[in-house]
């Protein structure tokens, strides 16, 4: 696959199928992963595949709980107002993302691969990201979707980690977790606002210098 076909098209897929991923498939996956930049190079990070049954019953009601949180504190406000005015185009978007999550929370145990991510000495963030965001591009190749989630570890980080026998202790965070599925939807560019609304150059509010009011990819034919 052509690397800006899977950056232009590589979007959240939180509507999978049950169908199991293949240990080949996997391990090209967490390989492309742990060949992302790492701060020192120190790869202070740990994955961790979960696909049984029995753990997933475990972490599905703490997930779906987790959400509900998120709903009624952080976004309720936003959900209040884009139910008020659902022609809003921005509504629209929002109760699309909304119903789209909130499938993945009811359908969690469905979903047949979760990738854990945990990091340690990391507080930014800026090791362990770019190897999932590497998992993530490496699922796209593989026609794997996927979407990255951390809502679990914010809310009911401890129960998680004790489901999962992370040592305690030791420094490990969870940093996320990303559900891996084949899609039932299909692939494509996710609407963003243009480059020239969120860029700027050299001070803040400066013009960009460029507009781009269509997607760059893919090329014009």
């Amino acid at each position: 696959m052509d690397i800006r076909e899977a950056l232009y098209t590589t979007r959240a897929m939180r509507r999978v199928t049950p169908d199991p991923i293949p240990h080949d498939v996997q391990a090209r996956i967490l390989d492309a992963a742990i060949r992302a930049p790492s701060g020192g190079n120190s790869q202070n990070w740990r994955f961790l595949l979960i696909d049984d049954p029995g753990v997933k019953a475990r972490l599905g009601p703490l997930y779906r709980d987790a959400m509900g949180t998120l709903w009624e504190t952080f976004y309720r406000e936003r959900l209040e107002h884009a139910r008020s005015t659902p022609d809003d185009p921005q509504s629209t978007s929002l109760l699309r993302v909304q119903s789209s999550a909130q499938h993945l929370a009811d359908h969690f145990e469905d979903v047949p691969l979760f990738l854990a991510a945990f990091a340690r000495g990391d507080n930014s963030g800026g090791s362990i990201f770019p190897a999932v965001w590497s998992a993530q591009l490496a699922a796209r190749a593989e026609g794997v979707g996927s979407s990255l989630t951390s809502v679990l570890g914010a809310f009911h980080g401890e129960q998680t980690m004790e489901i999962l026998g992370v040592p305690a202790g030791k420094g490990w965070t969870m940093a996320c977790l990303v559900s891996l599925g084949y899609p039932t939807g299909r692939w494509g560019v996710a609407p963003r606002r243009p480059v020239h609304e969120v860029a700027y150059r050299n001070s803040w509010g400066n013009p960009i210098g460029f507009e781009i009011a269509e997607p760059l990819w893919p090329p014009e034919r």
